[in-house]
């Protein structure tokens, strides 16, 4: 009689544990499909911005041409981001582009004319609101990294993360420090400059 008692709880913990297993499996899978999910939006506005950089280069280059050094980093970071294939390895090409494009407002600042031209502003327009983009989808993006991270570390989770292959994914897009500092150019006070008018002739 014992024995069959033993044998019944020992069935019955094998059934809890694998009930226990299966449903924590199946949350891994769905948190680790919304970190995709999140991770692909940021890739979107990512690419979106790289598509809007050669337009503000070439532009900057009218005023500016002198300034290869900066143009050359910019375009080596751009390059690199486009050619990275995992987040951890956009996320680092995005840092290094960052902070090229915090240098390349610093070059602005020395060029009036550029700053008042209208190419220019409405691609520094498309450009902020590319930024204030990427920002809000890098918070949704590791808001959905931390909840995984914390559901496999959790137990048992933990125990059945390890059975069913599932690991801690350490790749947050923290903003990169040239993020932080590059220098806002203020285009409030700046008026384009008006088109020259014509001299009047003397009546004859």
């Amino acid at each position: 009689m014992k024995v069959w008692i033993a044998i019944g709880i020992i069935v019955l913990l094998l059934i809890v544990g694998f009930s226990s297993y299966v449903g924590a499996r199946n949350q891994m899978v769905t948190k680790n499909e919304t970190v995709k999910a999140a991770w692909s939006q940021v890739d979107i506005v990512l690419q979106r911005r790289a598509d809007l950089i050669p337009n503000l280069v070439e532009t900057v280059k009218g005023f500016a041409l002198q300034e290869q050094t900066v143009f050359g980093d910019i375009a080596k970071a751009r390059s690199r981001l486009l050619s990275a294939n995992t987040p951890s390895d956009k996320i680092a090409a995005n840092q290094q582009l960052d902070g090229a494009l915090g240098r390349l407002l610093v070059v602005v600042e020395n060029y009036p004319q550029l700053k008042s031209n209208e190419n220019f502003l409405r691609l520094q327009d498309e450009l902020a609101g590319t930024e204030n983009r990427i920002a809000v989808e890098r918070k949704r993006y590791n808001d959905a990294l931390q909840d995984y991270n914390t559901f496999i570390g959790l137990f048992p989770n933990s125990i059945w993360a390890g059975m069913a292959g599932f690991k801690r994914n350490e790749a947050y897009f923290a903003a990169s420090e040239g993020a932080k500092t590059a220098p806002k150019v203020d285009f409030s006070g700046v008026k384009p400059t008006p088109p020259a008018q014509a001299t009047p002739q003397p009546a004859h």
